[in-house]
């Protein structure tokens, strides 16, 4: 199953015979590091710390997977989207989910237009605020079922149907959404469906004393910050067909695929807590998510080969959202990122160490 359609032309990755990659794939590879060095360089002067946060809301860029940012209020989940979109020359759209949101309010809607020369009446389609590059869903949590579901096929087939017709989306296409954990009343959980399309589930969490005296010096003084857009979306697209092209030990691929398998108490290969605090485990797309985000990380540390330790790293933003407990992990106040960390311990690298 191809999780992006944008890059089903894969190939196989054309090497030398010592296994490093093609001399042109090298250059597009140094030029994707580059830019990731200055994108990061051009976030840090808006958002103080989250290394880790931007990090991931990177890699999934450069595969071209979909995030939910998952953080309390003011913890700046909102500007970091923001400012992403700003240093990439894309088009960005910010969705504000309510609600009374309506489904043709992001994707779009047919309207009777009238040719003032003859009277006649036609319809013509008038594109939603998901027609972008990059969209900002804002609280996504707290508009209804209903509404949710029409990202549904935008973030599957980067695609919208409406009234029969299909209108397609210019790729590259991010759904970068944000909730809020705390507030429980008038939200509306995510189905399993939609959340399994998401690649991550970055959490975001306070800064440290350093960071935050930082921020509010930064925030409580007159700034003037402007970005220069530094790489366009023929250029994400290239650098996600050359992700791709990296090639990945059988033994590291293996590895994850049992990680995945593990989380699942209908596996035999399941530890018994697995059994015991697990309702269902993840779905085909963590293995899938697994080896792209690692192939991403690996590149961006000036590695072509993906190792045990990128597969471990990326786990828990992977897996997080696709473990769901049950009442007994409730009651024993377990959650999924604590079963992450004891699957991880129990499922055994393979032993050639990559």
């Amino acid at each position: 199953m191809s999780i992006n359609p944008q890059s089903t032309q894969e190939t196989a990755l054309v090497t030398p015979g010592d296994g490093a990659p093609a001399a042109s794939e090298v250059e597009l590879l140094e030029k994707m590091r580059q830019a990731h060095a200055e994108i990061l360089r051009e976030i840090r002067r808006e958002i103080v710390g989250q290394d880790r946060v931007v990090d991931q809301v990177l890699i999934s860029l450069f595969v071209g997977g979909h995030s939910i940012i998952t953080g309390v209020p003011g913890l700046a989940k909102t500007l970091l989207i923001k400012t992403v979109a700003k240093v990439l020359d894309l088009k960005f759209n910010r969705i504000q989910f309510t609600p009374d949101l309506m489904p043709a309010d992001i994707t779009g809607t047919d309207i009777i237009e009238e040719d003032h020369a003859t009277g006649r009446r036609t319809l013509a389609f008038v594109k939603g605020p998901i027609f972008a590059n990059i969209i900002l869903a804002d609280e996504i949590n707290r508009t209804p079922p209903k509404t949710q579901s029409a990202l549904l096929e935008a973030m599957q087939e980067y695609s919208v149907t409406v009234q029969g017709v299909t209108y397609d989306l210019q790729p590259p296409f991010y759904v970068l959404a944000t909730q809020n954990p705390i507030e429980l009343e008038g939200t509306y959980p995510l189905p399993e469906a939609q959340v399994d399309r998401f690649m991550f589930n970055i959490l975001i969490d306070y800064l440290s004393e350093s960071d935050e005296l930082q921020v509010v010096k930064d925030t409580t003084s007159l700034r003037d910050i402007r970005y220069r857009p530094l790489i366009g979306g023929e250029d994400i697209v290239e650098f996600q067909r050359v992700v791709r092209r990296i090639p990945v030990a059988d033994s590291v691929a293996r590895y994850a695929v049992r990680l995945v398998r593990a989380s699942r108490p209908s596996d035999p290969s399941a530890p018994d807590f697995i059994k015991s605090w697990v309702n269902y485990g993840a779905s085909l797309r963590a293995s899938q998510f697994l080896i792209l985000g690692g192939k991403a990380k690996a590149v961006l540390q000036g590695r072509y080969n993906v190792s045990v330790e990128d597969i471990r790293e990326l786990a828990p933003p992977i897996l997080r959202h696709r473990i769901l407990t049950n009442f007994h992990a409730e009651s024993e106040q377990v959650d999924s990122d604590l079963i992450i960390g004891k699957l991880i311990e129990a499922v055994p690298a393979p032993s050639s160490g990559l």
